[in-house]
């Protein structure tokens, strides 16, 4: 295993060694070390990365968007999506 500090480490050393070091800190256990592990393996680092990006829509699109979906409630929300969008692109010269 890679370790902490000057030299590796096993998994359960690692756990020794952080919590003599940071007391004060909430422990950790063996299976989160193995994680953070494989996640380095894996990726090369060990930053939180984001699942899930919300969409930044403003509230007139949103406003736009239901109004749409009251008058034609039979069309697929995508293409709304997709006409709302259209409708504010300028247009091409």
């Amino acid at each position: 295993m890679i370790g902490y500090g000057d030299r590796a480490r096993t998994q359960c050393e690692v756990v020794r060694l952080f919590r003599d070091t940071h007391p004060d800190l909430p422990p950790l256990n063996q299976a989160t070390i193995s994680k953070i592990e494989a996640q380095y393996r894996e990726m090369g680092h060990v930053r939180k990365v984001s699942s899930k990006r919300q969409a930044v829509v403003d509230d007139d699109t949103k406003l736009n968007l239901l109004l749409a979906l009251e008058e034609n409630p039979i069309t697929p929300a995508r293409q709304l999506a997709r006409d709302i969008l259209y409708d504010f692109l300028p247009p091409i010269l």
